[in-house]
């Protein structure tokens, strides 16, 4: 099942600490960690039904 409501202590401060590892970087960088960033959580996660649930939920 796939959670889509804040599921740790501190959302706010992940957010900054996200924005900050983007600081100085530019597009193409930033776009590289994120795929990176992704990744690692999929390989983390490794539930294919949960990944599928999640790109479902954030196709436009």
């Amino acid at each position: 099942m796939l959670k889509l409501k804040p599921n740790f202590d501190d959302p706010d401060g992940f957010y900054a600490a996200l924005l900050g590892a983007h600081e100085g970087l530019n597009d193409a960088e930033s776009e590289a960690l994120n795929a990176r960033l992704i990744l690692i959580l999929a390989n983390h996660i490794g539930d294919e039904v949960v990944l599928s649930a999640a790109l479902d939920a954030v196709k436009p």
